[in-house]
């Protein structure tokens, strides 16, 4: 079988899905006890605990607190087949894969990052399995990430390396559809506050510089901007402070402001046009204005021979897909996945945890509390448990097919010129440009 000529069913899926369906019951205690502890980005200190004592236990090299983060880890397995491979000069390929664990404040685990966790735990487990029950070569790394839904823990993750070595690296995502080519759009995120002067409102409200009023100006102008941006692209504000008192002009005022787009081009003319507005309206208000950035998460470059062997594989386990215009029209949010994918070959396709006959249910979306319950039911877990198969399948053809890894890479260097390190130091610039202080700070999927 070659990287062009695919057909199903794979001659590892035995092996890899046994070893699953062997472990299901041990995932299913993960993935409850993590739901049943929800935990903010940068806090998981349970899941994080909960997730590294359960790879080890299953044979995993672990570091706990990888890369400086304290709820980070790696988890990482190298078949015995492997030195013998080294030793005779064969290179031996390393596959990764995603878990994240994080919660959302006042609703928990609303977009099923429990699943997630245990989706990573078990393409790992799978690809462990298939690799020695057919005496392979190989690596399989489980990167454990945090804050997803608030700072973008993949981010730094890359930078200290922790996705280095990999040919490349999956997640997938619990949703109310099954859908393998997502558009998963960009999201860039800013703190604006203004500083002005404050006065008396009625004794003296004229030696007052109002702050409220450039960030009402600045709310007003972003709503007007909408009827001007392309439909695939996204804007949303809020204030965050708006003064102490009506009798006072206030002298400080803040917001937020996120922007997404379907592509970097578009994403980076997007953010241009918001900070010309929140400019603007600093200057014709007679403020000065701080502008911070928060975050820049990326959109999801779907690699087309993973994305294609993973829906092959699912396809097999029961999943029917809609027509590829009709999964790509769906609504999206945006994850820090998008990064890694700029970084190496990667996918990140949604499964449907509300019923296991494809059916896209209306009635419930991510971030709700309906979906918080969705992400604890038996129906949910063996969805997952099918997602992560065809993950751990994908993975397995990329360690043990020849050719199929470099044409993998050849699919991602095409759609990734540089590994978009040219759009990374564009955007850089730019934002120096405006004045633009870079720091952590909020996102969203």
């Amino acid at each position: 079988m070659t990287s062009t000529d695919f057909k199903t069913p794979s001659k590892y899926a035995n092996d890899v899905n046994q070893a699953i369906d062997d472990d299901s019951d041990g995932l299913r205690r993960l993935s409850l006890q993590i739901h049943g502890r929800p935990e903010l980005g940068y806090e998981e200190v349970f899941a994080h605990k909960t997730l590294t004592d359960y790879m080890e236990e299953k044979g995993f090299k672990v570091t706990r607190h990888a890369f400086g983060i304290d709820t980070a880890f790696v988890a990482e397995y190298e078949s015995s087949a492997t030195s013998a491979a080294i030793a005779t000069g064969q290179k031996v390929k390393s596959i990764g894969f995603c878990s994240e664990y994080d919660a959302l404040p006042g609703i928990g685990h609303a977009c099923g990052h429990n699943l997630i966790a245990i989706s990573g735990v078990a393409a790992a487990l799978g690809v462990k399995a298939g690799l020695e029950k057919h005496n392979l070569p190989g690596r399989v790394r489980l990167v454990g990430t945090p804050a997803e839904e608030t700072t973008g823990g993949k981010i730094p993750l890359i930078e200290k390396g922790a996705f280095d070595g990999l040919e490349a690296c999956m997640m997938t995502h619990p949703s109310p559809a099954d859908i393998v080519y997502t558009t998963i759009l960009s999201v860039g995120g800013i703190q604006v506050e203004y500083f002005g002067k404050a006065s008396h409102a009625s004794a003296s409200p004229w030696e007052g510089v109002n702050a409220l009023d450039a960030m009402v100006t600045a709310y007003n102008g972003i709503g007007l901007l909408r009827q001007q941006m392309p439909p695939t692209s996204r804007v949303h504000s809020i204030v965050t402070h708006g003064g102490q008192a009506a009798n006072i002009i206030p002298d400080y005022a803040a917001g937020k402001i996120l922007y997404r787009a379907t592509s970097f081009a578009d994403h980076a003319k997007l953010r241009d046009q918001v900070l010309k507005i929140v400019n603007a309206a600093a200057e014709s208000s007679g403020c000065t204005v701080k502008v911070t950035e928060e975050m820049n998460y990326k959109p999801v470059p779907h690699n087309e021979l993973l994305a294609a062997r993973y829906a092959g594989y699912t396809t097999d386990l029961g999943v029917k897909y809609i027509p590829r215009a009709m999964q790509e029209a769906a609504p999206s949010g945006s994850t820090d996945m998008g990064n890694v994918a700029h970084y190496l070959p990667g996918i990140h396709p949604v499964f449907n945890i509300a019923n296991l006959e494809s059916i896209i249910d209306t009635s419930v979306s991510n971030h709700s509390i309906e979906f918080t319950e969705l992400a604890k039911t038996d129906i949910a877990h063996r969805a997952t448990l099918r997602s992560a198969k065809g993950l751990a399948l994908t993975g397995m053809d990329v360690l043990a097919e020849p050719g199929f890894a470099k044409a993998v890479r050849d699919d991602f260097e095409a759609r990734v010129p540089n590994a978009g390190k040219e759009s990374v130091s564009s955007l850089q610039q730019k934002l120096s440009a405006f004045g633009v202080v870079t720091s952590g700070g909020c996102g969203c999927h």
